[in-house]
């Protein structure tokens, strides 16, 4: 079967072939709680969902859909986050799909603060409101800053890029993306050919800390097990190690049938599992998806399938978060 993504998307959904065939058969109602430029969504009608509810906090994603959504009537696409899509859907659902970080979309425009590579105002936020990349790091303390770098970004160089950003801030405020991409290489050594850039991790961590990312990713797998009915599939792509630890984690913790314990959590009373893990292990993109789409190369594509036991609220302290989400 074909799938198509909508004209003019500004990319391909990543694994979403692989993702089509983990769930199938596809049918009844799914929501798509990262809705982007809708290419999961599509993808999910003409695999035979006969109604998907995208969700989506940022404004953008629902303008660049206006021109396309009439054509589809059977996707509807709501205003918010995926923490909340149990109570935005209303009713308990087949499916949900989960596409983790930061669209191509969001990267490829300047004026949206995303990328280190096109200069433009430090902002990051993926809703458009609320404090700024540039309120964080014009504001937080130099230890705030550290932590942010080393636990969401891996920044082993947080403690020196937090504090030359502190000790600059106090002539000149920082407020496009080229000024903060300029501090963080003048911390690090330059890149070797085939090396990422200099400023990747931090980039990734004032994302990360601005919009909550992890925050919203344990209310998000919490409000999809609430929203799945029983048999329905909950697929999650991530992208890159410390989102896949935590939709490993939940998906480990939920198919626990408790009693003997495991490296994550201590000895519990037996329980009936919530999920099942259907497979067990992540889906990686094959050669052809990465000759296609290098965006891929990275993502990581886990699925479960709810049983018909109770939903439980989740113990964050084990689900692996980093540092400051779990002090959040």
């Amino acid at each position: 079967m074909m799938v198509s993504t909508p004209d003019a998307a500004p990319h391909v959904p990543v694994l979403l072939r692989p993702l089509l065939d983990a769930v199938a058969p596809v049918s009844g109602t799914w929501i798509d709680g990262t809705f982007g430029a809708g290419g999961y969504a599509r993808g999910l009608v003409e695999a035979g969902a006969e109604r998907v509810i995208g969700i989506d906090r940022d404004p953008l994603a629902h303008d660049m859909a206006a021109h396309w959504l009439d054509d589809m009537p059977q996707i509807e696409l709501k205003l918010g986050t995926f923490s909340e899509m149990d109570e935005i859907a209303g009713e308990l659902v087949d499916g949900v799909v989960l596409d983790l970080g930061v669209s191509s979309m969001q990267l490829d425009q300047s004026e949206r603060g995303f990328s280190f590579l096109r200069d433009g105002p430090l902002d990051m936020r993926m809703s458009q409101d609320g404090p700024s990349a540039a309120d964080l790091v014009n504001g937080a303390s130099e230890e705030e800053l550290a932590d942010i770098l080393y636990h969401y970004g891996e920044e082993r160089a947080s403690r020196r890029i937090a504090k030359t950003i502190v000790r600059n801030r106090t002539t000149k405020p920082y407020e496009t993306t080229a000024q903060l991409a300029a501090t963080i290489e003048s911390c690090l050594p330059r890149a070797k050919p085939g090396q990422s850039h200099p400023a990747t991790r931090s980039f990734q961590a004032i994302r990360i800390a601005v919009n909550d990312e992890f925050g919203q990713l344990a209310e998000g797998l919490e409000a999809a097990e609430r929203a799945l009915k029983p048999g329905g599939k909950l697929a999650v792509v991530t992208f890159h190690s410390l989102e896949d630890r935590v939709v490993k984690r939940f998906m480990q913790l939920a198919a626990s049938s408790g009693g003997g314990g495991s490296r994550y959590a201590p000895e519990s009373e037996p329980h009936t599992p919530r999920f099942d893990l259907t497979p067990r292990r992540a889906i990686s993109p094959d050669d052809a998806e990465l000759r296609d789409n290098p965006r891929a190369r990275s993502a990581r594509l886990r699925v479960a399938r709810r049983t018909d036991a109770a939903a439980e609220q989740v113990d964050r302290t084990q689900l692996g978060l980093p540092a400051p989400a779990c002090r959040g």
